[in-house]
Formats: structure tokens, C-alpha cells, sequence
């Protein structure tokens, strides 16, 4: 069970169900983006101005359902660098039930540093490095 130090916490919302009362799939990826925007912020990488300046762009992803996220469930969204690489980050997130802390979705996202204005992958900021690796205690590579 990967320990998480950042949750974001997110209501469900009637708009965000399917048919049959759950969660939407494609939701689950949403609340794990949104809670990645705000790890960013939180670690002072991206400021809020523009979204080309947010640096980095989705390789991979991969997600496993444990139990249906319901309308009015609070829930919350851990965020956790993994893997640095040179180019890439390898990110763990939870969807776990606010009350209880039950593990409801568990994903992977690999993310590749990215520089949106010449569209080229580019090393990880130096900046990004430090920060991240003082704030998960990362080993350095």
C-alpha cells in the first residue's frame, strides 16, 4: 500500500454518475487529474497562469476499480511521485472514501515532462526535482 503525504478532497457530484448510480469511468480519471493539478500547486510547480506552463503531459495511465464511488460520497485523492526519471514521473493515486479511508479506485499515471510551446518532451525541471524529492524523500537516481 503505497503512503500518501497529499489528498485532495473531492464531492461527488449528481452530473458525475452513470445510469447506473456509480461513478462514471471516465470520472475517475477527472478526480485523479484534478487532484494532480492541486499536488503541483501544493509543491509550488505551477503557478496558475497558463496551462502551457503546467510542464508535463500524459504518457500512460492505468486504473483498477476496488469498490463504486456513489453520489454523496466524500472522497479524497492521494498523490504520490513514485519514480523520477529523466523525462518522466511516475505517479501513484488513490480514490479512497473520506469517512473510512477504504482504497475505492487505486491508478498509475506516467507523465513525461513536457514543454507545450515547441512540443518536445525535455528533461525534469531542476526546480520540479528538488521539490518533489525533499517532499516525497525520494532516493535520487
Amino acid at each position: 500500500m503505497t503512503e500518501f503525504r497529499f489528498y485532495h478532497p473531492i464531492e461527488v457530484r449528481y452530473g458525475d454518475l452513470d445510469a447506473q448510480g456509480h461513478l462514471n469511468n471516465a470520472k475517475y480519471l477527472t478526480y485523479m487529474e484534478q487532484a494532480r493539478l492541486q499536488y503541483t500547486k501544493h509543491l509550488g510547480l505551477w503557478g496558475g497562469d497558463s496551462f502551457l506552463d503546467v510542464g508535463v503531459i500524459m504518457a500512460e495511465v492505468r486504473l483498477t476499480f476496488r469498490a463504486p464511488v456513489e453520489f454523496g460520497m466524500s472522497v479524497k485523492v492521494g498523490v504520490r511521485i513514485v519514480r523520477m526519471g529523466n523525462k518522466s514521473l511516475e505517479v501513484a493515486q488513490d480514490i479512497e472514501d473520506a469517512r473510512d479511508g477504504e482504497v475505492l479506485a487505486t491508478g498509475n499515471v506516467i507523465l513525461v515532462a513536457y514543454d507545450y510551446r515547441t512540443r518536445k518532451s525535455i528533461p525534469i525541471p531542476d526546480s520540479w526535482r528538488k521539490a518533489i524529492t525533499e517532499f516525497e524523500n525520494l532516493a535520487v537516481e
